[in-house]
């Protein structure tokens, strides 16, 4: 709780400006990924308070922003679709089944998640590239980008199309204005946030202008939406008795619900990850785990569509100088503020400056230093680079950062494959020995097997490990098999200088290896022993 109270009274002035940067930026994103998800705008803010509440007081990352995002909403779409449909048949005849079904789905992802804490896989964070890393900030900023090009439609009787003429130059004007004042005004002074000037201005010049242009109200409208005025949260009391509606359908439930939590999670510790890198602090994997699924519990219970953690909020809350938990919750606080009683006032704001503020973030977000270095690191590296970014652009961001690791992985194994050695020499008394070099593993057990010539290697050999290692089961059986070939043979065989790792796994895997161990060698870099095969094991 002290530690609570030090960071929330450790900057307040930017935390709380920041926040209401923050909040004023959420808003039209979560009322269109409520859209993109098939649900009503109120039920994306609700999850977008209750996420961002939950997170900044408990999470693992002081200065990260939660909230409804795509790429959740993406996989939200089909069960909201299929359970409207099941709803809307003659034999159940249930409103917003969907919406009923996704909140209980929301319910088992945080009990995914929060297993997933306590588990403590928060730390596999550690495992992503840097090249996957980059790729990814690279293919969001796309991402990002392309998002905001939605933005710059009108909706005459129920068609969509793109803005032309004075609409289009003025919308472009707007914009280019918020960025100005966002690149500028920090050179003059940081005592407040740019972000949160430029939308006051831009919003100021339309109003008093009176101007015509798309605002907050206009884009909720647009969508099907009635506004943003709404009530408190409240208790989805109906829903234990709504399970019994879901009949047959648990699979698609489960399923949806195991996607949702992988791909919330990954997308929130990434997040975590880049705003570690832009603070250089560390936050901690394995509670934001717990934060995010405490989250989605509630938003379950309370009628909000979930979320995880939100990469262009994160950074503009960063930027803006919000660094401690009081920024994250000023935003939601803020954004819930807007539902009760200031609708009508943040309807008024011009969608240019929001898209002007997410530009801003595009150009900070993207790694240009890529550009420089893609000629300069290896080949493998600039294709993981390449390939995520452009995954995260055709997919979504939790697939290109799986495919990204898989495909970093495949390539440290190559390499480390090719790695393997084994230097002859031939000892006083005719034993040939081999001193193998490298990891042997399930990658480089081929080319282990492949530097022994049997049938022409004396009587007795000797195999010395000193400079290896046995790390899986694929090497054990490489090793047994090699032993088996030299004693099928007639010839003797000593394995020598074996880690007590390596002794482990090789009588784990075969407890008749323990006869033949000899502790009559000391190797001075650590304490192992010489195993002594001299029959068939």
């Amino acid at each position: 709780m002290t530690a609570l109270l030090r960071n929330l009274t450790a900057n307040p002035k930017n935390d709380i400006l920041s926040g209401i940067t923050v909040a004023l930026a959420l808003v039209p994103e979560a009322v269109a990924f409520a859209f993109v998800a098939g649900l009503d705008p109120l039920v994306g803010l609700y999850g977008a308070f209750i996420m961002g509440i939950i997170t900044s007081v408990f999470g693992g990352r002081p200065g990260m922003i939660s909230g409804a995002t795509g790429a959740m909403a993406v996989v939200m779409v089909h069960l909201v679709q299929e359970g409207n449909s099941v709803g809307a048949a003659p034999d159940t005849a249930i409103p917003n089944l969907g919406l009923q079904w996704l909140l209980i789905t929301l319910i088992i992802v945080g009990l995914i998640q929060i297993f997933g804490g306590l588990m403590k896989l928060g730390k596999f964070v550690r495992l992503i590239p840097h090249s996957v890393m980059m790729g990814f900030v690279n293919g969001l900023a796309i991402v990002i980008f392309l998002a905001q090009l939605g933005m710059f439609t009108k909706t005459v009787d129920g068609v969509k199309s793109y803005l032309q003429g004075s609409e289009l130059y003025t919308m472009l004007g707007l914009v280019g204005l918020t960025m100005a004042i966002m690149y500028f005004l920090p050179k003059l002074t940081t005592k407040f946030p740019a972000a949160l000037a430029a939308i006051i201005i831009v919003a100021a010049v339309t109003i008093f202008g009176n101007m015509d242009v798309s605002t907050v109200g206009s884009f909720i409208r647009d969508g099907g939406g009635t506004g943003l005025n709404g009530g408190l949260p409240t208790f989805q009391t109906q829903l234990l008795s709504m399970t019994n509606t879901v009949g047959t359908n648990w699979s698609l439930i489960i399923v949806t619900a195991c996607l949702l939590a992988a791909v919330g999670l990954i997308e929130s510790l990434m997040t975590l990850n880049l705003v570690d890198e832009l603070t250089e602090t560390r936050g901690s994997g394995n509670r934001e785990c717990i934060a995010q699924g405490v989250g989605n519990i509630l938003s379950g219970l309370f009628g909000g569509m979930g979320g995880c953690a939100m990469i262009g909020q994160s950074i503009i809350n960063v930027e803006s100088g919000g660094r401690g938990r009081l920024s994250g919750i000023t935003a939601s606080v803020f954004l819930l503020s807007f539902v009760l009683f200031g609708s009508a006032l943040i309807e008024q704001i011009p969608i240019a400056a929001l898209v002007g503020v997410m530009f801003m973030v595009v150009i900070g977000t993207f790694a240009w230093s890529s550009f420089r270095i893609i000629n300069k690191i290896p080949k493998a590296d600039a294709f993981v680079l390449i390939a995520v970014s452009a995954i995260t652009v055709w997919q979504d961001l939790a697939i290109a950062v799986i495919a990204g690791v898989i495909m970093s992985a495949l390539v440290f194994a190559w390499n480390n494959a090719t790695m393997i050695r084994a230097r002859k020499r031939m000892k006083e008394d005719g034993t040939k020995v081999y001193e193998i070099w490298g990891p042997l593993f399930f990658g480089s057990v081929q080319n282990f097997m492949a530097k022994f010539d049997v049938k022409s290697d004396p009587d007795k050999v000797e195999l010395d490990f000193i400079e290896s290692k046995v790390s899986d089961h694929s090497g054990i059986e490489a090793l047994r098999n090699i032993a088996n070939k030299y004693l099928d043979s007639g010839r003797e065989i000593q394995i020598v200088h074996l880690s007590p790792e390596c002794k482990t796994l090789l009588i784990k895997a075969n407890p008749k290896w323990s006869k033949y161990i000899m502790n009559n060698v000391d190797d001075p870099r650590y304490y192992v022993v010489t195993d002594t095969v001299d029959s068939e094991v």
